[in-house]
């Protein structure tokens, strides 16, 4: 195909298949709004699954990467470098913790927590070696490498990339009673979403994480939250986790942490905790790199003023009152906290992909997952008045998709 071709139809003809995007192609973005090739605008309601908290190119996110452009980019760890230290510190300190082990992707931060736990599990609880398992949750979702999908339910994502990873115990989210029954002497971690995001923003029962970090405790175990999708202010707080006062023993960071602009992870634990790693036992080129961790200190300074916290809370009813009339009516469930929700079309009405695509017509961005489900996360930043419209058009799309595909408006 000539490189002429559309940049969507070169995509579809060199790019391998693994996704199915939408059919619209964006260009630039600033703040909650995205134009794509031909000039169209949109309303972006996904925000990239909590990467972009903080909007497209906010000012100070992209400040802070132009700086560090001009200074530099990439030591590798053979190196110090003099912004590592201070972003360690910084990040620690948001998560009362006292080390940060700084990494790319969230599922390279999840593997990382992994191998961490059963480390710890072998060289300070003394189960024996080889034996470590790890219990982990029914309609998890962490991300797509081999040990991760190893324990997904997820069917697509799974089939035909075994043999498995063992050593991971699977039980319904939610079911504290059920965790117990997991838990044995060769236990070393619980892994948990506070919120499962990929499921459809899938809320705990009130009062799960307590007794998850109880029975942690009761076992001598490590507690480990996978907040990649619900930390960094999504929730209206710093951590989904503080939702119900727990802390856990590991936190797993992602996406915001590096403001939209670059990957950029973390696993933030204690030194009992990470202090098990040494030199040459865990390692990465490219994390904790200068310009990444510049970019994750400006995130981390937007965070501590707690504003990006306090306006998904201040939302969080916005979002609520805008989506509730639809429960009954075009709508089977609906879940939300902070700003993100989850919606479950009717099915009669339609697919997830079929409202995602009379939304794109009408000018706003989501994602379906697992067939019927939306999920929508805009922008911390997003103007209350850009959030009621956009709320306005999904409550148009179904009330409309047994007619149709609708026209933007």
């Amino acid at each position: 195909m000539s490189v002429t071709a559309g940049p969507a139809d070169l995509e579809d003809v060199h790019g391998a298949h693994n996704y199915h995007p939408l059919p619209v192609t964006v260009s630039h973005g600033e703040g909650a709004w995205v134009w794509d090739d031909e000039g169209h605008r949109y309303l972006d309601f996904l925000a990239a699954y909590s990467a972009l908290n903080f909007g497209h190119r906010h000012p100070d996110l992209v400040a802070a990467a132009h700086a560090q452009l001009d200074r530099l980019t990439l030591t590798s760890r053979a190196f110090h470098h003099d912004l590592l230290g201070p972003f360690c510190a910084e990040l620690a300190a948001l998560a009362g913790k006292d080390m940060v082990l700084p990494m790319n992707s969230g599922a390279e931060a999840v593997e990382t927590a992994l191998k961490v736990a059963r480390r710890w599990g072998y060289e300070v609880k003394g189960v024996p070696d080889e034996h470590a398992s790890v219990v982990v949750m029914g309609g998890n979702f962490h991300g797509r490498t081999i040990s991760i999908i190893s324990f997904s339910e997820d069917h697509l994502a799974k089939t035909h990339y075994g043999p498995y990873t063992p050593g991971f115990r699977l039980v319904p989210y939610g079911d504290a009673a059920a965790l117990e029954a997991a838990i044995d002497d060769t236990t070393v971690a619980v892994l948990v979403e506070p919120i499962q995001g990929e499921a459809g923003v899938v809320l705990p029962p009130d009062g799960y994480l307590a007794d998850v970090r109880r029975l942690c405790n009761l076992h001598e175990i490590l507690m480990v939250a996978d907040e990649v999708q619900s930390g960094l202010g999504r929730t209206g707080a710093t951590f989904a986790c503080d939702l119900e006062d727990v802390v856990p023993d590991i936190y797993i960071l992602g996406k915001a942490l590096g403001g939209g602009i670059l990957p950029l992870s973390a696993v933030v634990a204690d030194a009992d905790v990470l202090g098990v790693l040494i030199p040459g036992s865990h390692g990465s080129t490219f994390g904790g790199n200068p310009l990444a961790v510049a970019v994750g200190r400006a995130v981390l300074r937007l965070l501590e003023t707690g504003e990006p916290q306090a306006r998904a809370r201040d939302l969080e009813p916005v979002l609520q009152d805008g989506l509730a009339p639809l429960l009954g009516d075009g709508l089977v469930g609906l879940r939300v906290r902070g700003l993100w929700a989850g919606l479950d079309l009717d099915p009669a009405l339609g697919t997830g992909r079929d409202l995602c695509e009379v939304l794109v017509q009408r000018g706003v961005l989501v994602k379906d997952t697992h067939g019927s489900t939306i999920r929508v996360s805009p922008p911390l930043t997003i103007e209350r008045s850009d959030l009621e419209w956009g709320l306005g058009q999904v409550r148009d799309a179904v009330a409309g998709l047994a007619n149709g595909h609708q026209p933007r408006s």
